[in-house]
């Protein structure tokens, strides 16, 4: 569905990262994105031009900083301070997938804090407010010096869930730390809860320990933020099935997917699987997706005044 013809003059750019679905707001907006050319010198740098009219524009960049998540984090910052010398009245960034979420903190002497500083140099580069997915942790949103929108892909989730008409459902949270949202999907589908206990020995590597729950003869669902290589979701249901759990299905927003990880999930045994569309991934009909671009396009719509 259409959205309303604006009562300010907005602008819409699509970066690299995920075109499609710049393209998908746009369309739900009513407007068509300003043309953008990327190209490298020689050398490797990144050469942007915008060749749309920008010129008293509120202007929004949507661009995942997924992999490669430093050439998508710099193209954004260059598009936002092409913007600015365009005469851009205001910028702000749409980032279905903020990528260094996971470096909040310094774990050890001498690590930066990765997010912290991805965020500064947004900010540096010209854009006034940014509008995220399903930050890794909302402690971060402390991270961006900016006015920030932070969603949660609840809505878009649980409809397609509901629809799986799952009966005897556990959610489960793979870890302590995703048990909140757990909490909110097992309240939102009338569903029992469990968590996951599990050590992580090294970074992208977590071993599934022992499950806190009901779970025998149900189904369960384990609900994530992300997947990135896929060990965490294949370990819990692991665990799950061993519990005795009577089929696992899995949901999670952001499908990061380092090599081999789709295969690694397929290969485990889940009934059903779903996610987003936040980041650009090459997935197979195993993988059922539910757009964030309804959710992108009533944002923009919303902060331009449309309603």
């Amino acid at each position: 569905m259409v959205i309303s013809k604006p009562t300010e003059r907005i602008a819409l750019v699509a970066g690299d990262g995920h075109p499609q679905l710049a393209q998908a707001v746009a369309d739900a907006l009513g407007i068509a994105p300003v043309a953008l050319a990327i190209s490298a010198f020689a050398d490797g740098e990144s050469r942007i031009r915008l060749e749309g009219d920008v010129p008293g524009t509120d202007l929004y960049i949507l661009q995942p900083t997924s992999t490669p998540t430093n050439e998508r984090l710099m193209t954004l910052a260059l598009i936002a301070d092409a913007a600015r010398g365009a005469g851009a009245r205001s910028v702000t960034a749409l980032l279905p997938y903020f990528g260094y979420a996971r470096q909040d903190v310094r774990s050890q002497p001498g690590e930066p804090r990765s997010a912290q500083f991805a965020a500064r140099l947004l900010r540096a580069a010209g854009v006034d407010r940014a509008v995220v997915l399903e930050l890794h942790s909302p402690a971060l949103e402390s991270a961006f010096d900016m006015p920030l929108i932070h969603h949660r892909a609840d809505e878009p989730m649980l409809t397609a869930l509901r629809e799986w008409g799952l009966a005897q459902l556990t959610v489960v949270s793979p870890d302590a730390g995703g048990l909140k949202r757990a909490q909110r999907y097992a309240g939102a589908l009338g569903a029992a809860l469990a968590v996951v206990a599990k050590t992580r020995p090294a970074p992208d590597q977590a071993a599934a320990r022992e499950v806190l729950g009901e779970v025998r003869g149900r189904n369960c669902l384990i609900v994530d933020d992300m997947a990135s290589t896929g060990n965490t979701l294949v370990g819990a249901a692991d665990a799950l099935l061993r519990a005795g759990a009577q089929a696992v299905h899995a949901a999670f927003v952001h499908a990061v997917m380092a090599p081999g990880a789709l295969e690694h999930i397929c290969a485990g045994k889940f009934e059903r699987i779903l996610t987003t569309d936040s980041v650009a991934a090459s997935l197979n009909d195993r993988v059922q997706v539910v757009s964030i671009a309804p959710l992108f396009a009533q944002t923009v719509s919303r902060l331009s005044g449309r309603r």
